[in-house]
């Protein structure tokens, strides 16, 4: 019997590694629970129940034999109007169903998006620290994922000067993540506009990655305001996910804003990797959408008051600087000099019962620091941190 393949596999595929969230997760297996119960902080799941109306509309869809055929490549009519028609309300901008498609997740629709505006031997530029699903899904295009520094300075905000010096006849976009995965930040208006403005100029793409939108600090109710102007159309691909906002991660609904004529490029991506997007959440999303404003505004509340409760379990502990905060994200520096990330985060995971993510998981020069996913958990569990992180020694 041998190992290996009778055959190579794709390269592209093969040199990329494995995910990293199940790596972390096999470290909890060495846990003696000493501390207590697990606090698992390393994957962005949404910390609340989805809302019962949701529940029992889905259920009658996924019992229903209508809800079981196949549906339009780029969505179902009714969510694709709906989504349309809060956008343009959100943002007071026009946007139409056709400038929409949904996807099963917004990593699909990151990875339909990139395969759309570059394709091998080109690149796009990812602020960094990036989201490691960004990375590896341009790896395994063969696109470059060329490093956009964000640094803690500066709140882990890109700078458009930065861009521009990093810009070749290679570039075909630039992605925005705001509020940001891994650190949480979130990316002024005023910057995403020079952004949108600048791609313009250069003539590529601005892909902006809202998957955490609905959790915006309060009061602050959108990202920016580049839908307003109809210019928007010949520069700016916007990402969404529903699984996100409305708890159903495991239902994968994500969508893709952009002009009607490259939403008709998309079809033909999305035909080919998903046919339609997942039916049963569809069909509940266009109530949702609107009945549900309230019951979203309340998880934005809550989750912003998790934030506020991890600061304070860290505050007596100034050794783990929180250097940015936000939405679903701390990205946190830990005290260990001279140690790499992995080893900090596998020591917290096995000694501490406290599972977070090391920064090597995104991207280059971050082994100072860990991706705490507070939202995972709720506030009562986040007051624990303060012991379980308190005296650790490597």
């Amino acid at each position: 019997m041998t190992s290996g393949f009778l055959a190579p596999i794709n390269p592209l595929v093969a040199d990329v590694g494995s995910p990293p969230i199940p790596e972390a997760q096999s470290w909890t297996k060495r846990y003696d629970g000493a501390y207590g119960p697990l606090i698992n902080l390393s994957q962005a799941v949404p910390g609340n129940a989805p809302h019962p109306g949701l529940l029992e509309r889905m259920a009658a869809t996924a019992g229903s034999a209508a809800g079981s055929q196949y549906g339009p490549i780029n969505g179902d009519a009714g969510l694709r109007q709906a989504y349309a028609t809060e956008l343009s309300r959100l943002y007071e901008g026009r946007i139409a169903p056709e400038d929409t498609a949904v996807t099963a997740g917004c990593n699909l629709a990151f990875f339909a998006a990139m395969m759309l505006l570059a394709h091998r031997g080109e690149a796009v530029l990812l602020p960094t620290p990036w989201y490691f699903n960004h990375q590896m899904s341009l790896d395994m295009l063969g696109i470059e994922a060329r490093a956009l520094p964000c640094r803690p300075e500066a709140g882990f905000v890109p700078r458009v000067e930065d861009a521009e010096a990093l810009i070749d006849d290679k570039v075909r976009a630039i992605v925005l993540v705001t509020p940001n995965n891994p650190t949480g930040a979130v990316y002024p208006a005023h910057v995403i506009e020079s952004f949108a403005e600048m791609c313009r100029k250069r003539k590529i793409y601005l892909v902006i990655d809202e998957t955490y939108r609905d959790f915006l600090p309060s009061g602050m109710n959108r990202a920016h305001g580049l839908f307003a102007n109809e210019k928007w159309r010949d520069t700016v691909v916007q990402l969404y996910s529903f699984s996100k906002s409305y708890a159903i991660p495991g239902h994968r609904m994500g969508a893709i804003t952009a002009d009607a004529g490259l939403i008709e490029h998309v079809a033909k991506i999305l035909d080919c990797i998903q046919i339609c997007p997942p039916r049963t959440a569809q069909a509940a999303l266009p109530w949702a959408i609107d009945g549900l404003r309230d019951w979203r505004e309340e998880n934005r509340a809550e989750i912003n008051g998790r934030a506020k409760v991890f600061r304070a379990a860290l505050a007596p502990l100034p050794e783990w600087r929180i250097e940015s905060v936000g939405a679903y994200f701390a990205y946190l520096r830990h005290p260990f000099p001279g140690k790499t990330a992995q080893a900090v985060a596998e020591k917290l995971a096995t000694e501490r019962g406290v599972l977070c993510l090391p920064g090597t998981y995104f991207g280059p020069g971050q082994d100072g620091h860990l991706r705490v996913a507070f939202a995972n958990v709720g506030a009562d569990i986040l007051e624990y941190l303060t012991e379980r992180l308190g005296g650790l020694t490597l």
